[in-house]
This record gives structure tokens, C-alpha cells and sequence, in this order.
């Protein structure tokens, strides 16, 4: 733990020192509100291990890191508006907080601090840009043309969870100074965690009660949300191994790289575990 820890403290003071020169005061405190509620902050620590294990300096994925953090969060702003959610990490939600306006103002201030962090290398925005699209694809496939079968879904789960997974690892390998090779394979990686991580969700908000959760169990059902086990016929059991599946797809397309730092690599092999069977794990 306290090797993640060191990594998620990089991230972490990073983000504070961002976010407090935000203009003017009260975005700073929305913003604020927003990202420093908590979070488990797996992406930047994707983006920071995937660089180190490449051989990178982990100071050189920091502000990448932060950026997809921001990404992120501005993302569950607009999450909680469409679903009338009023909590956030035990906490108000932004548009609970502050109002609508303000909370789409604070989505906007946090995708326009995170595009600045990228604005050093054009490809890393290009790799944002593209899973902005993806995500922005996912959210409009879920409100208004939801999938009803497992390859819709599969389809809606890479583009709402993993492209963003996928960017975090990407820009990692940038900041490593990786080739295209590498780049291209640490994101189906990430991907594929991504999109493991989605369909395990999907069977404990079926399945698992509150307390086990962390969070209100049948979430997804009673907001009328594509979930792995309401589109297609699966039973928990077997939504559980086509997680298990994506896991050791991930884990086949890491095995392709040339790693240069083997602990780093051995977190982000436990992560691929981790999301499958959410125990056992270093990341906890």
C-alpha cells in the first residue's frame, strides 16, 4: 500500500496546487468541492504506474495523471445531473451544492484545466480527444439508444468506461516516451480493465446489499440504466467470468510490452485481477 500511496500523493498535490489557481474564487471552491471529495483515484495511478513501468519518471506522468482526473470528475458532474443524484462520495453532489448552472460551469473549469495539463504534447490530446468522443458517444447511446443485447452493451461499456481507462494508460506511455506499439497496447490494456471493471459493477449492483456496496444497491435498475444482467440473460455467475474474460485479455495484452520496472507492472497486473474479483489486491 504504501507504494501506491507515494504514487496517489503525486497526484494529489498536483491536483490541490491546480485547483487552487483556478479564477475566480467561487470556481475554485466548486471545483474544489467537486475533485477533493474523495475517490479512489485509479486512473491517475494507471497514467503514473504505466509510465514507471516503462521506465519513465513518474514526475513526468503527474500532470497527465491529474488531467485525466479532472476528465473524470467533470464527467460525474453531468452523471449526477442526468440521474437526479443528490450525493457524491457521501457527499452533496455538484448541481445539489451549488445548482445546475454553477455545476456546468464547474464540469466546463475542470475539462478546461485538464485540456491545459495536456496542451504540452500533441499526443497526448490527441489520445484524450479521442476517448472524449467515445464517452460522449456512451452517454448518448445509454440516454437515448440503449443497448439490448451483449454486443451493444459491450460496445456502450467500452465507450462510457474503457476509453477512458484507455487514455489514462495511453498517456502514460507517452510520458514515457514510449512507441506507437506500446502506446497502442497498454490502452487495449486499460480497456479491457475498464470495461471488466463496468461488468463486475453491473453484477454487484444486482446483487450485493448496501453495506457490501458501499453505495445504494439496484441503482442501475431504478434509474432504468443498460446493465450487463438486465440486457442480456446471464446470470451473475456467468457476467462474472465475461468480466474474468476481458481481465485476461488485458492481462495478455500488458504481457506484449517491454517493461522496464517489474513492481510497477505487477500493480497494474493486480489491478486487472482486482476489478474481477474486488479482494486479494494491493490496491486496496
Amino acid at each position: 500500500m504504501e507504494y501506491l500511496e507515494r504514487r496517489r500523493s503525486l497526484v494529489a498535490d498536483r491536483l490541490e496546487a491546480v485547483l487552487a489557481d483556478v479564477e475566480p474564487e467561487t470556481l475554485s471552491s466548486e471545483v474544489e468541492h467537486v475533485v477533493l471529495a474523495g475517490g479512489k483515484r485509479v486512473r491517475p495511478t494507471v497514467t503514473v504506474l504505466v509510465c514507471e513501468a516503462l521506465g519513465g519518471d513518474p514526475e513526468d506522468a503527474v500532470d497527465f495523471a491529474v488531467g485525466v482526473e479532472l476528465v473524470h470528475n467533470a464527467s460525474l458532474v453531468v452523471d449526477d445531473i442526468i440521474d437526479d443524484s443528490d450525493l457524491r462520495r457521501d457527499s452533496p453532489s455538484a448541481w445539489a451544492a451549488f445548482g445546475y448552472g454553477p455545476a456546468i460551469i464547474a464540469s466546463d473549469g475542470l475539462l478546461g484545466e485538464a485540456f491545459a495539463l495536456f496542451s504540452t504534447d500533441e499526443r497526448a490530446m490527441q489520445a484524450v480527444a479521442e476517448a472524449m468522443v467515445e464517452l460522449g458517444e456512451g452517454e448518448a447511446t445509454e440516454l437515448l439508444d440503449k443497448p439490448d443485447s451483449e454486443a451493444t452493451y459491450e460496445k456502450l461499456a467500452r465507450r462510457k468506461t474503457g476509453a477512458l481507462f484507455r487514455a489514462a494508460a495511453e498517456l502514460g506511455a507517452i510520458a514515457a516516451d514510449a512507441d506507437p506499439y506500446t502506446v497502442e497496447a497498454v490502452g487495449e490494456y486499460a480497456e479491457r480493465v475498464g470495461v471488466a471493471f463496468q461488468m463486475r459493477d453491473d453484477v454487484l449492483d444486482a446483487t450485493a446489499d448496501a453495506d457490501q456496496l458501499g453505495k445504494p444497491a439496484g441503482h442501475d435498475a431504478e434509474m432504468e440504466r443498460p446493465s450487463l444482467v438486465e440486457v442480456t440473460d446471464l446470470t451473475p455467475e456467468e457476467a462474472t467470468e465475461r468480466a474474468r474474460e476481458e481481465s485476461e485479455a488485458a492481462l495478455e495484452a500488458l504481457a506484449t510490452v517491454d517493461a522496464k520496472d517489474s513492481q510497477a507492472l505487477e500493480y497494474l497486473e493486480d489491478l486487472a485481477q482486482f476489478v474481477v474479483v474486488r479482494e486479494r489486491c494491493r490496491w486496496v
